[in-house]
């Protein structure tokens, strides 16, 4: 007799060999997945964190706005009664010491938000500074429109011709050197990366190796 043969059409699949499969039941390590969960949890808090920032320092703008109206020095001007204006004092510098106001202030609107960004945040990171960059520059643009729009207005003919001839009357507030929107952000960026390296958190040291002193050899007996 000989033994039933398997049909033809019913033979199990052939199997393949691959050394590099996960073998069967196995599955992946939970610590790994709980800290790439942890990671990911973390970055959006940072990155939150960041934004608020960024959307407060823009609106501080406002009062950097309000101050440079009211600190800058106006530009005094003169109208000869057919619509010419003129400078007042053509050797004034009170021009310069606009622009010279606005940077000063930026300066220390730039070095508080970074101080109090530190403190209330003093693990740092490149979201931390990127948000003081754009919300100090965005603040910066803030305060120069605001500043504009609270000063004298910028139509010379018809401030002259309310003034009066020969009057004088306070220019539009303007600023000249474009470049002074940049004091904020840089002192921000600089401030808080200073603060980061004096007073951040410091990564842990590497423990020292333990070196193990050699053995003398046992004297031979020859």
């Amino acid at each position: 007799m000989t033994a039933p043969q398997t049909p033809h059409d019913n033979q199990p699949p052939e199997r393949t060999y691959n050394p590099w499969a996960e073998p069967a039941g196995a599955s992946a390590d939970p610590t790994t997945e709980g800290s790439a969960v942890q990671d990911r949890a973390a970055l959006r808090r940072e990155l939150l964190e960041a934004a608020l920032i960024a959307i407060v320092v823009t609106v501080c703008g406002a009062l950097l706005g309000l101050l440079w109206a009211w600190l800058a020095p106006h530009v005094p001007l003169v109208g000869d009664g057919s619509g010419n204006v003129y400078l007042k004092n053509t050797e004034g510098e009170e021009a310069i010491g606009g622009d010279g106001t606005f940077v000063l202030l930026a300066l220390g609107f730039g070095v508080l938000c970074a101080a109090a960004a530190f403190v209330l945040r003093r693990a740092g990171g490149i979201p931390l500074v990127v948000a003081l960059v754009v919300g100090g520059l965005l603040g910066s643009v803030v305060a120069w429109r605001l500043g504009i729009w609270l000063g004298p207005t910028s139509d010379l003919a018809a401030h002259a011709a309310e003034a009066g001839k020969g009057v004088v009357f306070d220019g539009p507030l303007r600023l000249h050197a474009k470049g002074a929107l940049l004091a904020w952000p840089v002192a921000a960026m600089i401030t808080h990366l200073f603060l980061t390296g004096l007073f951040g958190p410091r990564d842990p040291e590497p423990p020292e190796p333990e070196w193990v002193a050699p053995q003398p050899a046992p004297p031979s007996d020859g």
